[in-house]
């Protein structure tokens, strides 16, 4: 009986093993690749005049002289506070634009809706960095005439990542919005509403937790871009983040690479806030959007 029950917990180990317990493996080696190159570029922000070649021993060194160096660079302060306007109001105007849109094609009938969809679709297939050279070409003719959105602008680059990410997300929405009944606007024009108070105080609470993802998203994209920023912006004194960190890494052999990984790990901090904010704020808008749906 003994034998038996010691052959039934074997059997049952093994099978485990092959359903269950590789999962765990993989998750822990996923980590381990996520974590260390974390690690490696923390412990190169804390070697003073590190070197890429001289920093593979993990904290060997601790120092917070490029942490001081950092912040009392001239430049460094203004590329961050560029890159958080810049990415703060694409984030908002990719919720705003990507609803409006998402609620017109999801609750109204009108011609030519399935063929701008398809079209939308097929747009969002193609990178937009494919159309870099067009972008350069077209901001430099608006420049002439009106140079707010022009080259070497912020507003102009806000207007190029606003053009490039209302696809996608518009058929990110029209999705979920679909997901939203009906009958709630049918009762809302019962009582008097119009469409727009319906879409602001009725449709927007109920899909909160897919705007958080959009705006997450969109903030993350634009915070990290530099091919397109790189085009756009001329001057240091527009640069974004990731444009005016690539100054300091242009050239390999003079790079400064502990300067560069303390401005990374600072520059990783209001996204890692964002998204902590965002996640405690998608749960409970995912719990809500259950009850009231």
């Amino acid at each position: 009986m003994a034998q038996k029950q010691e052959l039934h917990t074997s059997v049952t180990g093994s099978r485990w093993w092959a359903e269950v317990g590789w999962r765990y493996i993989v998750g822990v080696l996923v980590v381990i690749y996520c974590i260390v190159p974390l690690l490696y570029i923390l412990s190169v922000s804390l070697v003073p005049g590190a070197t890429l070649t001289g920093s593979n021993e993990l904290f060997r060194t601790i120092s917070f002289q490029n942490y001081v160096d950092l912040f009392n660079h001239p430049d460094y302060k203004h590329w961050v506070v560029n890159s958080l306007i810049v990415s703060s109001i694409t984030a908002i105007g990719t919720v705003l634009m990507g609803a409006a849109a998402a609620y017109a094609f999801s609750r109204f009938r009108f011609k030519g809706r399935r063929g701008t969809l398809t079209f939308l679709l097929l747009v969002q297939m193609f990178p937009q960095m494919l159309a870099f050279v067009a972008l350069f070409l077209l901001l430099l003719g608006i420049q002439e005439v009106f140079p707010a959105l022009g080259l070497n602008s912020h507003f102009g680059l806000i207007a190029v990542y606003l053009g490039g990410a209302l696809g996608s997300n518009t058929f990110l929405l029209y999705g979920f919005f679909n997901s939203v009944p009906r009958e709630l606007d049918e009762a809302a024009e019962i009582d008097g509403c119009s469409h727009a108070q319906t879409f602001w105080t009725i449709i927007m609470p109920l899909v909160l937790p897919v705007l958080a993802v959009v705006s997450l998203l969109s903030f993350i994209s634009s915070f990290g871009d530099f091919v397109i920023a790189k085009v756009v912006l001329q001057t240091p004194d527009k640069f974004t983040l990731a444009v005016g960190m690539y100054q300091w890494a242009a050239d390999d052999r003079i790079a400064p690479w502990g300067l560069f990984a303390a401005g990374a790990v600072v520059a990783a901090v209001p996204v890692i806030l964002l998204f902590q904010y965002l996640q405690r704020y998608i749960v409970s808008g995912l719990t809500a959007g259950a009850v009231k749906g």
